[in-house]
């Protein structure tokens, strides 16, 4: 014990480095080990007051595994896509058609209404050079903004630094098991957790004589201490505030079969948070659809759409939706040709969505060729997925300047009111 008390003490710990290892050894976490951020609720009707009056909120949905989308948006109108799908490839009569090349899923009626609606953008063709068809390095690329590069700090992480370089508190949430990857800050640290109604209370419990160790240093006083402190204090006013949330959470808005942790987002807008950046994700690589796709990426695709459109239909409820804009990726499409046990493999460019109401609705970007593919029968990208990150910072957050942040100017796209 008293090697953890002088470890917690070195006066040359940096605050940087605390954001990136202190919450570990402090054992600020919530279920299943996940590290959670401090949060300093007692200054929460200032910052959410601060956030109404910036006004725009972006929320970050990962379908995690390599969603297919070519069977997603499926290009009827090109015989190649029947060509080297003949046994999945989905007919025409069986889409919701958009237009005269283009239909979505039969799953897809929330998308569907988005689009025609005019709410929803289908950026084609998005990727990046030199491929990567392993989950663990293109979701590592996707997340870092850079890839091949091992940059540390996710992008929504350093965006969140570049808006916000005096980090104030609840930036930034991630509802998931784990902290993603993407919201990894030199100076901010998001608040992460998975169920709400039980965030935090069994961390508090098992790791309690850790944070009293922290409370019970003595008179020694630095910036470290107190930042320490700072964070033991804050953490049970951040359960409590999410769980209050939650528990006021009721809704009628029907979210369908799986509701993506989207009523949570929600719930947190509505109770005054002063958060600008919300990522959540598809759990287990659910996408990955290498055996009888057809029936069960379906099925994910109704889930994500009903979820999705439900969201839309919330943030109308709490007179929040003109504040808010939604991107959704996934970290590569599947091949091409479908494989010989009626699915797909993992393969290369694939579509992003950015819905809202104040989206520009409609198609963006060039569309890959299906009968020049890459060496390895993949789409050979056409819009840099950066292009789209810098579209949703500079054209909906407002942030310039976004060229350092993502490695280059990638020409943002007009796609917001």
């Amino acid at each position: 014990m008293k090697n953890k008390k002088s470890n917690l003490l070195k006066p040359n710990l940096q605050r940087r480095e605390l954001l990136r290892k202190g919450m570990a050894g402090l054992g600020v976490a919530g279920l299943s080990g996940t590290i959670l951020a401090p949060t300093l609720f007692s200054q929460a009707a200032h910052a959410a007051a601060a956030a109404r009056a910036n006004g725009k909120i972006l929320v970050i949905l990962e379908l995690s595994g390599g969603n297919d989308g070519l069977n997603t948006v499926v290009p009827y109108g090109d015989d190649a896509y029947y060509q080297h799908r003949p046994k999945i490839g989905l007919p025409k009569n069986e889409l919701r058609v958009l237009d005269d090349h283009f239909g979505l899923n039969a799953g897809m009626a929330g998308f569907e209404r988005l689009f025609k609606d005019g709410k929803m953008a289908i950026v084609h063709g998005c990727g990046y050079e030199n491929p990567s068809y392993s989950h663990f390095n293109s979701m590592a690329y996707w997340h870092t903004a850079a890839p091949n590069s091992g940059n540390e700090y996710g992008w929504v992480g350093r965006l969140a630094d570049d808006m916000a370089p005096d980090a104030p508190a609840n930036y930034m949430v991630n509802i998931a098991a784990r902290q993603s990857l993407a919201v990894r800050s030199a100076s901010h640290v998001p608040v992460v957790f998975d169920q709400p109604e039980r965030f935090m209370r069994e961390a508090f419990h098992e790791e309690r004589d850790e944070l009293d160790l922290v409370h019970d240093v003595g008179k020694v006083t630095n910036d470290s201490r107190e930042y320490l402190l700072n964070i033991a204090r804050s953490a049970n006013e951040a359960s409590s505030q999410v769980r209050q949330a939650w528990e006021n959470y009721s809704s009628p808005v029907d979210y369908g079969v799986n509701s993506l942790d989207l009523p949570k987002v929600v719930s947190l807008i509505d109770a005054g948070m002063p958060t600008k950046l919300y990522y959540v994700s598809y759990r287990n690589n659910a996408f990955d659809t290498h055996v009888f796709q057809n029936n069960v990426h379906r099925r994910l695709l109704t889930y994500t759409s009903d979820a999705v459109f439900a969201f839309l239909q919330d943030l109308e409820r709490i007179g929040r939706a003109d504040d808010v804009a939604l991107m959704i990726f996934s970290e590569f499409g599947r091949r091409v040709p479908e494989n010989d046990n009626l699915g797909t493999d993992h393969g290369a460019a694939n579509n992003m969505f950015v819905v809202g109401n104040q989206v520009k609705g409609g198609h963006y970007g060039e569309l890959p060729s299906l009968t020049k593919l890459n060496p390895e029968d993949n789409l050979a990208y056409t819009t840099d997925f950066r292009r789209v990150y810098q579209t949703v910072i500079e054209g909906w957050l407002g942030h310039r300047g976004s060229g350092e942040l993502l490695g280059g100017n990638y020409q943002p796209f007009d796609m917001f009111a």
